[in-house]
């Protein structure tokens, strides 16, 4: 993974990461919690060793990252990524050498243009076909959550390379400008607005087990990450309701719709 710049003197106060995906895991060398993309800000509330506690400005979410992964210069950002993936190159030439892979969500500050490129404030630069202003959001969640279809399935993932169940419903309501916390139990309680247990199933509906999510395309189809597939899949409302019940899930536990 490229680090895009150095990471001296980070201490308590406001960070940005500077990698294209980064891990806050539950403690120093510890397991995966959720991860953040290039752009984030977080505040650091305690540095050892070349570990900082942290907490995510967008969702809350607290726990431990690589000292490494951020910068503690934070650069407001202009744009946001829309393609599911882009790349930042060297020069604005797509011959020039590609630098970092970021995915779609990433937040960059593009203070200039030359061509068909936006000019990073680092000094990189990005295909202005991928990016959007921060501004402009997409307006249907699940369209949202299509783009990500066949991404492999990572526990605690948040971009292309790998994403989880409540990482991809967050990923698709913060591409919209919706809050949504990073955890499905907590996106049971928060995300979007509470939909009666009996009402039609309609896109947009999140419908949650314990422990796991998916997202309604409509009446009869859903998409989520599972380990089951292990990646991003469609699949039957009722078919994934048997599978689940039968491996042991459990039934739905609750149901909640996105604006769509």
């Amino acid at each position: 993974m490229t680090r895009m710049t150095g990471t001296d003197g980070i201490t308590d106060g406001p960070a940005q990461v500077v990698v294209p995906v980064a891990d806050i895991l539950d403690r120093p060398d510890g397991v995966r919690k959720r991860q953040v993309l290039y752009g984030a800000v977080v505040d650091v509330t305690g540095a050892s060793d070349g570990w900082v506690e942290v907490r995510a400005r967008r969702d809350g979410y607290t726990g431990t990252m690589q000292a490494d992964d951020l910068g503690a210069h934070v650069v407001p950002a202009t744009h946001h990524v829309t393609a599911l993936a882009t790349h930042l190159y060297a020069a604005p030439d797509i011959k020039s050498p590609d630098l970092a892979s970021l995915s779609l969500g990433a937040e960059l500050a593009i203070v200039g243009e030359a061509g068909a490129f936006g000019r990073t404030q680092a000094g990189y630069f990005v295909p202005l076909a991928h990016v959007a202003p921060l501004r402009r959001r997409f307006a249907d969640p699940a369209a949202v959550a299509e783009l990500f279809l066949g991404t492999p399935y990572l526990w605690g993932g948040n971009s292309r390379l790998g994403i989880d169940c409540s990482g991809l419903v967050q990923a698709a309501c913060h591409a919209c400008g919706l809050p949504c916390p990073g955890d499905s139990a907590d996106q049971a309680r928060s995300a979007g607005d509470a939909v009666a247990p009996d009402a039609p199933l309609a896109r947009g509906d999140l419908l949650f087990w314990k422990g796991h999510v998916a997202l309604a395309l409509d009446d009869r189809r859903l998409i989520h990450a599972n380990a089951h597939h292990m990646s991003v899949v469609y699949e039957g409302a009722e078919d994934a309701v048997r599978r689940i019940a039968g491996q042991g899930g459990g039934n739905v536990t609750g149901r909640r719709r996105l604006a769509v």
